[in-house]
């Protein structure tokens, strides 16, 4: 990483954050997001995510339990940016979660969105053949659905429907594969942030806004009872939570994070 760019990420962090786990978890992921500028750029849904999680990377027992709260009910052993986790085979590419918290008894992976859901889709992407392999036990069978429904042309306009059933995927596989040590049950959170403008100031209509959370209701409607559970929260959701946790080193992060983010 040349120095000006170096100095750009520093720049696109918060005060505070733990900046060098942050570039560490970002350099080893597939995403390039650090070299290729991408983090920096005043769209960036990774320097939201990493500005948000990266503060409790070295404090996770300060993350305040709403509003995940039914989501685990024991203390949080860790938080990773930028997790991957693996399908029951070993070649091919594998899920990235933006965020991986591990509790005693939950394996919760976040994916992160910021302005992608507005933007246009150029193609249809289909899932792979590979997905179609009888390895995600008796109790997918509505991520399964969705699969189908994607590789029949029923695809969603705003929300990746498919990256979120190959998290389900993956996610499934890494709490089967460590069952024996501890039987943590696999959630999946869908986080999204709602900007009100684009970074140049031009408005994300209301109606991309309202498409999109409709697009989320259809889809957890269609996996709800899975063995992988889907919730989605907003961004507006959880800083609301996190400040009313009663934490002044929380209050103050999300003071900071309303201050840098549109969300």
């Amino acid at each position: 990483m040349g120095i000006g760019l170096r100095c750009r990420m520093q720049n696109a962090l918060l005060p505070g954050l733990p900046i060098d786990l942050i570039k560490a978890a970002y350099a080893k992921a597939p995403g390039n997001e650090i070299d290729s500028g991408k983090f920096v750029n005043p769209a960036s849904s990774a320097a939201l995510v990493a500005n948000t999680f990266g503060f409790f990377l070295t404090r996770s027992d300060e993350l305040p339990p709403d509003p995940f709260a039914s989501s685990w009910r024991s203390s949080v052993q860790s938080i990773e940016l930028e997790a991957t986790i693996r399908f029951p085979w070993s070649g091919g590419r594998h899920p990235c979660l933006d965020v991986l918290i591990t509790t005693d008894d939950c394996l919760v992976g976040i994916e992160s969105k910021r302005y992608e859901p507005f933007r246009s889709r150029k193609s249809k992407e289909l899932l792979s053949k590979a997905y179609d392999r009888h390895v995600w036990g008796d109790n997918m069978i509505g991520f399964e659905r969705v699969r189908d429904r994607i590789n029949e042309g029923q695809q969603f306009r705003h929300l990746d429907a498919g990256q979120l059933v190959k998290h389900a995927f993956g996610l499934r596989s890494e709490a089967e594969r460590h069952r024996t040590a501890s039987k943590r049950a696999p959630i999946l959170v869908y986080l999204y942030a709602q900007p009100m403008a684009w970074p140049d100031g031009m408005a994300v209509s209301t109606n991309a806004h309202d498409a999109h959370l409709a697009e989320i209701l259809q889809f957890a409607k269609l996996v709800e009872g899975c063995e992988v559970d889907f919730r989605s929260y907003s961004y507006r959701e959880v800083l609301h939570a996190w400040r009313t946790s009663g934490s002044p080193a929380v209050v103050a992060h999300v003071d900071a994070l309303r201050a840098r983010f549109d969300v």
